[in-house]
């Protein structure tokens, strides 16, 4: 049966769009059929795949308005070997047109059933704010993974997520919930880092993945070749992290 995660932290720069491309190549690497779905207008899922987002004739905005459907729009993405449904600016206004149609919140959640038998797994990287879009992936998702840097802000805005996700639980979607929080962006010499990731184990428990994505140059490099960072370098230790999460998750399904 198919899992739809959220990828979800309304502060930008926490390795949001990172973790949804190379968690979505990983799981495809070990054999998984994954689409990754970009619900961010800026795009970045999208190039970072290897898609450019200026050439797109259909992108996931016809689909939130029901002009396309999924099967459609997506896209096969190599080397990364998962399918893609893209997204590039005209998102942005997808919010406003939204506005007067009906079950607004629920559209791409719709949309998505047509196709969940294709895939083992459905990952939503959604935009860096609590918007529409957000509420169209947390009513679409089974569950949200939160990428968080371990810093005094994040704990801050976590709680705000938090209560996002409750919310969302109690008006559109009864069975979401959280299924971990992922430390990125990791620099084990930092006092404040190594304190605030012991908050986090302490008030989530078994929330907290045992995986621990590092500060590494590859990771922050690859997108830059449109690739996922196992495609740049297989070594490197993000690579190498992201393969552990796609296993952690797996080895927690089973």
């Amino acid at each position: 049966m198919v899992r739809i995660l959220a990828i979800a932290n309304q502060k930008g720069g926490v390795g949001k769009t990172t973790t949804s491309i190379n968690l979505a190549a990983s799981l495809a690497s070990i054999g998984k059929r994954v689409l990754l779905v970009d619900l961010d207008p800026q795009g970045n899922t999208t190039m970072g795949s290897g898609v450019d987002k200026r050439l797109l004739d259909h992108t996931v905005y016809q689909i939130l308005l029901g002009e396309q459907t999924i099967a459609k729009v997506r896209l096969s993405t190599k080397p990364g070997k998962y399918d893609l449904l893209p997204a590039n600016q005209e998102l942005a206004g997808a919010e406003v047109e939204m506005v007067s149609l009906e079950q607004r919140e629920s559209r791409l959640k719709e949309a998505l059933q047509a196709i969940q038998a294709d895939y083992d797994f459905i990952l939503i990287d959604c935009p860096p704010a609590l918007n529409l879009l957000t509420l169209n992936g947390l009513c679409a998702a089974h569950a949200v993974i939160i990428p968080m840097q371990c810093e005094y802000y994040a704990l801050e805005g976590l709680s705000d997520l938090v209560n996002t996700i409750k919310r969302v639980r109690m008006g559109f979607n009864p069975s979401i919930r959280i299924e971990g929080l992922l430390r990125t962006m990791f620099d084990p010499r930092n006092l404040l880092a190594q304190q605030v990731s012991d908050q986090l184990k302490q008030h989530f428990g078994n929330k907290v993945y045992q995986t621990i994505i590092p500060r590494n140059i590859r990771l922050a490099e690859a997108p830059g070749f449109g690739l996922p960072v196992l495609y740049h370098d297989r070594q490197s230790r993000g690579a190498r992290a992201y393969l552990e999460l796609a296993n952690e998750i797996l080895a927690t399904a089973s």
